[in-house]
């Protein structure tokens, strides 16, 4: 009885109003899972969302947190949302991340103990030119041998988490610990480690370097040609040759740039809230990071926002299953109800519901 019918123009107001429902349809989605899970509800909804950030016994240390969890998103989504505004899709971004960490990281231990200003911006270079390399395997197959970038960048996932499980196990391991797996605890580090420029607000170089990023994004976007070029491949391939545009050369750009800044978010959550480089130091910030890009509507302020609604819930999680013994699983599968709800609404934007006479 019903059928979709493609809208001549997209609805500016589903547009706007997509996040919103797919935001309330989670909500409701979710509380029918808990329920089934045998917990309230609204009070595990209360828990994820409300509490981090008005409940007396815990905001105090989890509104710092909020920024310490979305920075890490932000730098993530903003790289992946141009790529995939061109129609070119990175969807490997946590194999970014985790080689940005170990080539960052690793090139910080091998300082250790020299105490010297240049070794932490020398850590942050080596870890987006980690994270970017490791893109442009994807990048160059596809450019040149016109390969598939989705199957390739996610395949070099699970290569990049075996790579960061040799090291943690092999040549990083910390020949202090005691045969345990991991390196050398960078806090314990000075010149590598990435400390909090105001603790209270939960502010290290990682949220600075996603605040730039934002803002950055939205000039080059809005100003640059290459926003231009990242629109008009995305919106009409055709014309963007006609304009001259190289699809190859965007490609690798697209990847060189989201890769950098997967790469740069690495090293700085393994240096700061990471604390060292561990087999299970990837949580995967690379995925959740695609949920954020979309939520956004692949703009920088929408990112920025979107960014901090996941890092919300990503403190909300660990509050619900401390508190409610929530399963983390459940947390995760919150997470991804929310890029369902959010595909499923965006069909509105291009299309109308017509009911069958």
């Amino acid at each position: 009885m019903l059928r979709l019918e493609k809208r001549p123009n997209p609805s500016r107001f589903w547009a706007i109003a997509s996040p919103i429902a797919a935001v309330i349809a989670t909500m409701v989605a979710g509380g029918i899972m808990f329920w089934v899970l045998g917990k309230d509800p609204l009070e595990a909804i209360r828990t994820i969302f409300w509490d981090p950030l008005f409940h007396e016994n815990f905001a105090a240390y989890s509104r710092p947190q909020l920024l310490v969890k979305a920075a890490p998103l932000i730098l993530i989504a903003i790289g992946l949302a141009m790529g995939f505004r061109a129609g070119i899709w990175n969807i490997g971004a946590e194999g970014q991340y985790i080689m940005g960490a170990v080539i960052g990281g690793g090139v910080g231990l091998a300082f250790y103990p020299l105490d010297a200003w240049w070794i932490f911006p020398l850590m942050v270079v080596c870890g987006g030119l980690g994270g970017a390399m490791w893109a442009m395997i994807p990048a160059i197959l596809k450019a040149r041998f016109n390969t598939n970038e989705i199957l390739v960048s996610l395949l070099l996932v699970y290569v990049a988490e075996n790579i960061l499980a040799a090291m943690a196990l092999g040549p990083l391991r910390n020949p202090d610990g005691q045969g345990f797996p991991g390196s050398r605890n960078f806090g314990d580090f000075p010149a590598a480690h990435n400390d909090f420029l105001i603790p209270a607000a939960g502010v290290h170089w990682g949220v600075v370097f996603a605040i730039l990023a934002v803002v950055v994004a939205w000039g080059v976007m809005r100003f640059h040609v290459y926003g231009f070029r990242v629109r008009l491949l995305g919106e009409s391939p055709r014309a963007a040759k006609f304009a001259g545009v190289s699809p190859g050369r965007m490609i690798v750009l697209s990847f060189l740039i989201s890769g950098g800044l997967a790469g740069f978010a690495g090293l700085f959550e393994v240096t700061g809230p990471g604390g060292q480089i561990t087999e299970s130091f990837n949580s995967g910030y690379g995925f959740t990071a695609i949920i954020v890009a979309f939520l956004g509507r692949l703009t920088p302020i929408g990112i920025l926002l979107g960014g901090l609604l996941l890092g919300l819930t990503y403190i909300g999680g660990e509050l619900a299953q401390l508190m409610l013994g929530l399963p983390g699983a459940a947390i995760q599968a919150f997470q991804g109800m929310l890029l369902f709800f959010l595909l499923a609404a965006d069909v509105l934007t291009n299309y109308r519901v017509r009911v069958r006479g």
